[in-house]
């Protein structure tokens, strides 16, 4: 009865977690690596330091649209 409901809360508390990390510009990893394995199996995954980087990067490179 109880096990149905404890997946329910779990799968929530994950979509809750990768919605805050999203709001405030956090990299979801375990997302990123999920997706290299299935969709690009013949790629190197990054480690998490390498990936956090990147996103680093990528996030503060784009500045169009910004006056300053």
């Amino acid at each position: 009865m109880f096990s149905g409901l404890r997946h329910d809360v779990r799968n929530a508390g994950r979509y809750l977690g990768q919605t805050i990390r999203l709001m405030v510009g956090l990299p979801d990893y375990e997302t990123y690596v999920s997706h290299m394995r299935k969709i690009h199996p013949d790629r190197d995954v990054m480690s998490y330091e390498e990936f956090f980087q990147e996103r680093q990067a990528a996030r503060y490179r784009a500045s169009t649209g910004k006056c300053c």
